[in-house]
Order: structure tokens, then C-alpha cells, then sequence
């Protein structure tokens, strides 16, 4: 089924199925967000117990970590 087809489909709902729909988007978004940023979280956490993160007080030096 193509986004189309499913963008046609969510047209033919009553507006509580639509608001119901919504509901749900906002909840499925919410969790694959919260997934995201475990999973941030467990790369962060490895690259620290392996010594790869960097840090610095000085802007400069932040600038120049973040171009690398």
C-alpha cells in the first residue's frame, strides 16, 4: 500500500476514526522518539567506557570537535 493509498483511505474515515488515528500517530511518534534516544543513549554510554568521547570547556575547541 502506497502513502497515497493510505492518505486516500484516512479521507474516507468519520472525523472520530481520523481524531482517533491522530491519537495514535501522536503516541506511535512519541515511542519511536523515546527508542531513539535510548538507543543514544547505549552508543553514548559504550563510546565513554571505551574513552572516545571528547569534552572541553573552550568554544574554539568545541568547533573544531564537531567539524571532525
Amino acid at each position: 500500500m502506497s502513502f497515497s493509498d493510505v492518505v486516500e483511505a484516512i479521507k474516507g474515515l468519520s472525523i472520530e476514526e481520523k481524531q482517533e488515528l491522530q491519537i495514535l500517530l501522536k503516541q506511535y511518534l512519541r515511542e519511536e522518539r523515546r527508542e531513539e534516544i535510548y538507543k543514544n543513549l547505549n552508543t553514548a554510554q559504550i563510546e565513554e567506557q571505551k574513552g572516545e568521547l571528547k569534552f572541553s570547556s573552550n568554544i574554539n575547541e568545541l568547533k573544531q570537535l564537531i567539524e571532525e
